[in-house]
């Protein structure tokens, strides 16, 4: 496509404007009904399709209010309180006072969708610090944008159509993973004191053993008294921040000074269990299991580094983070809810149940494999949104 791109006012994409209204709510027949009646909140920042509506109301409603029936392949534009949410709405509906809704479209719908919300985020983003109260129908409407000829518009929207599947998709199938593991880890651990739990690999029968931390703890180490720097440029370091529930945040660490060298007991290895010492009283005793490479960060004294026997501890890295442990671990936290402390001669009592080890690296290799999973889709969905957001920065004058 070499040919050049028309401005054109937003009033010119659509033969028909409709605006919005709300029926009144002690009517109850009003609400009864089968038409969807949008609002603001209906509509999720950056998602321009799939609106799923929560309320309906009846045709009489819209005969007696200022509601109006909007005809199926319209744009929902929102014009107060949100500006900047809009979404296409393949269905007919009724919404809100706040919406403004484009109809019978000249341009190509989807087409239509990305580069309206283009423009409405260029705006928002020139006037960063004030808070955009709402929209006129003038205004909106007198909106200068450049489209191409209808050809390039349906590639333009298709593809980003496509991008947004996508990342639909990942994003599913990242909930999806969760919400297995959530449950997985209900049933493949043992609840209640039960000596088996309800999930297990085949071939594994024996009763699970009640245990106390003390019996499987060999010692306790914290890390080093250096201190890190975002603006040092030496190995990074691990901070209480850094440690999650059940895996670690790095996206965020400090560094130590590159003539800083940590003692060998300091540095992170595969395979080694951390927890935070001290923290806020909501947080303080988070532990997680690292799972990445050895030899390329240090801890620091805030957190306590287990050495572990009978235990395998990427197993025990779930294990931790059951609810069950969680409560234990947050029922030995001592201080004030901004600054808490776990003393580590009060974990011997902690209880948990374990199978055999074997058993625990079959439990261990699943839940790894999960979380592989998650991360998998959650990078992909990231990956696509940056792909997105940079092809609406370059595919619209």
């Amino acid at each position: 496509y070499t040919d050049d791109w028309e401005q054109r006012k937003l009033g010119e994409f659509a033969e028909k404007t409709f605006g919005g209204g709300t029926p009144k709510t002690s009517n109850e027949s009003f609400w009864k009904g089968n038409i969807p009646w949008i609002q603001s909140s209906d509509l999720i920042e950056g998602s321009l399709f799939d609106v799923e509506p929560r309320k309906y109301i009846s045709q009489e409603a819209v005969d007696k209010s200022a509601t109006k029936l909007v005809p199926e392949n319209s744009v929902a534009i929102v014009t107060r309180v949100g500006v900047g949410k809009l979404a296409f709405m393949p269905f007919s509906y009724a919404t809100s006072q706040d919406f403004l809704s484009l109809s019978v479209l000249k341009t190509e719908p989807q087409f239509t969708v990305y580069a309206l919300y283009k423009k409405l985020q260029l705006e928002l983003n020139t006037v960063q610090g004030t808070s955009i109260k709402g929209v006129t129908k003038d205004e909106l409407l007198t909106k200068e944008i450049m489209i191409p000829c209808y050809e390039e518009q349906e590639k333009i929207g298709s593809y980003l159509h496509s991008l947004d599947h996508l990342i639909t998709l990942h994003q599913r199938k990242c909930e999806q993973a969760k919400k297995l593991k959530k449950y997985m880890l209900q049933k493949m651990f043992s609840q209640n004191g039960q000596k088996v739990p309800e999930i297990r690999f085949k071939g594994f029968t024996d009763d699970w053993e009640q245990r106390k931390l003390g019996d499987d703890l060999v010692s306790i180490h914290t890390g080093t008294n250096l201190l890190g720097s975002i603006t040092n440029t030496g190995m990074p370091l691990i901070k209480m921040g850094n440690i999650q529930r059940g895996y670690f945040d790095t996206s965020k660490v400090e560094f130590l000074a590159e003539n800083e060298q940590p003692d060998k007991a300091d540095i992170v290895n595969y395979g080694d269990f951390f927890f935070n010492t001290r923290n806020t009283l909501e947080l303080v005793g988070k532990g997680a299991t690292w799972m990445k490479n050895s030899g390329e960060y240090a801890f620091n004294s805030n957190i306590a580094r287990f050495e572990l026997r009978n235990l395998d501890t990427i197993f025990f890295n779930y294990l931790y983070n059951t609810d069950y442990m969680t409560k234990q671990i947050h029922a030995r936290a001592m201080g004030t809810t901004s600054v808490a402390a776990i003393y580590p001669s009060t974990l011997d009592s902690v209880e948990y149940l374990a199978p055999c080890m074997k058993e625990q690296q079959k439990i261990g290799a699943y839940f790894k494999q999960l979380d592989h999973l998650i991360t998998l889709h959650q990078q992909k969905c990231d990956e696509l949104k940056n792909i997105k957001k940079f092809m609406l920065q370059n595919m619209f004058m």
